[in-house]
């Protein structure tokens, strides 16, 4: 992934050199389970640890490879020069390459989802923090992008809440789905390898080992790892495109922090743009796009073919590098936005009173007139609202009809902003359980 969005500590997870420090240590822990069964001396396997402290050489293993056009044998040559060409004779005994890419790889997206783990809780802590803010705080609700019934920013910070937690579930079950790792040889048999060698090595790399692999660990464990990557993306742009209606300009209810110095547009200077939220829908696509080919992935021909290894060298990095940039940026679009109640209710009153026309039609339904009576008398009443800015409640005290059925203090008790506001405090508990 470029730069521009990535952070240091994803970054590391998929550079060379980390890829083959945890190569290394697959050999390694397998060369020591080897010699506890008795299949290699001892002091090979020993001898495989003086290269602990090796900065493994990327140019030179990409020189080797140039000419074996084979990566992993490229690595254990160079490794040999470190340890000895005879004392590391024994190395990657009764393994297959996949053994070593397999368990490598999800490795890397365990370590992966721990980032991206620590990102959706601090979206988390943004949310919760907002919510609290503003619980009593009312806007209108809409459906359709049009007016609806009244609610509060607290509940429309505490539903994305909400669904970031179901988000954080799903990143959690697919780090364990993941988490397996596969030192079981061609085929996945174990024919040249004991399967003591393979718990081993999960164990010493925090694994579980794959209960039964080919000759590669199963792609479905991947697909569905990517696809919760590609939730948790549209999650991310499900609240960004909330936060960028909301700015603007003929809602203006909330908008991005704007630092002093920052510039809108070159040619407009008056202009204060919701950049960084469409850019959080522009990062959330590309996360997305690793969905399909991960899926794709999943069906190999007979035990094994490498028809996937070239997706994942690219979905791998560019996936989580992206996410987590994108988690952090939203985190701190939550946690800097600015709120302007006062345009909530500016915007609820430019159509006065049109708000509360369900609580008119329900009570002229148990006053004792039809549905079908009560929908028209409300309606009639709406669309001069809509169509001449009228005041919805005047409408109605001037309506002979909806008097007789409901009375005056009836009609006026039916424009209380509380009535919509009086089960925050229920699902303020049903959302953050405590």
């Amino acid at each position: 992934m470029i730069p521009r969005y990535s952070r240091p500590d994803m970054v590391a997870i998929w550079s060379p050199e980390t890829k083959f420090r945890i190569w290394y240590e697959i050999e390694a822990h397998a060369c020591d389970a080897m010699a506890d069964l008795g299949v290699i001396p001892r002091e090979n396997a020993d001898a495989v640890w003086k290269a602990k402290d090796v900065e493994f050489d990327v140019a030179r293993i990409d020189e080797i490879e140039a000419v074996t056009k084979h990566d992993v044998i490229a690595f254990l040559t160079h490794l040999a020069e470190h340890v000895g060409s005879e004392e590391a004779r024994f190395v990657h005994q009764g393994m297959t390459s996949s053994d070593v890419l397999d368990t490598c790889l999800n490795v890397q997206l365990v370590r992966a989802s721990d980032i991206l783990l620590d990102g959706v809780d601090k979206v988390l802590a943004a949310l919760k923090k907002r919510a609290y803010e503003h619980k009593d705080t009312v806007r209108v609700g809409r459906s359709h992008g049009i007016h609806a019934e009244p609610t509060t920013m607290g509940l429309t910070f505490a539903r994305f809440y909400a669904e970031m937690d179901r988000n954080k579930n799903r990143l959690e079950k697919a780090r364990w789905e993941i988490a397996t790792g596969a030192i079981s040889g061609a085929v996945g048999t174990f024919a040249n390898i004991d399967p003591a060698v393979e718990e081993h090595v999960c164990e010493k790399l925090g694994l579980r080992p794959e209960p039964i692999s080919t000759q590669v660990i199963p792609r479905d464990r991947h697909a569905m790892f990517f696809a919760t990557l590609g939730v948790i993306a549209s999650s991310i742009e499900n609240i960004a495109i909330e936060i960028r209606h909301m700015q603007r300009t003929e809602v203006l209810e909330g908008a991005e922090f704007f630092s002093m110095g920052q510039k809108g547009s070159s040619a407009m200077p008056h202009k204060k743009n919701p950049v960084l939220t469409e850019n959080l829908t522009g990062l959330a696509r590309l996360v997305r796009m690793a969905v399909i080919p991960a899926m794709e992935n999943v069906a190999l021909w007979h035990e094994r073919d490498i028809s996937h290894s070239s997706v994942e060298r690219g979905i791998g990095p560019d996936a989580t590098i992206t996410l987590d940039f994108a988690l952090h940026r939203l985190a701190s679009v939550v946690d800097k936005m600015l709120i302007f109640p006062e345009n909530m209710l500016d915007n609820m009153n430019k159509f006065p009173g049109l708000v509360m026309s369900q609580r008119v039609l329900l009570a002229l339904t148990q006053a004792g007139v039809s549905r079908e009576d009560a929908y028209s008398m409300v309606q009639r009443n709406a669309l001069k609202v809509w169509e001449e800015r009228l005041d919805f409640r005047e409408l109605l005290l001037a309506d002979e009809e909806v008097v007789k059925a409901l009375g005056v203090e009836a009609i006026n008790e039916k424009f209380d902003m509380g009535y919509h506001t009086k089960h925050v405090d229920t699902i303020f508990k049903r959302v953050f359980k405590d």
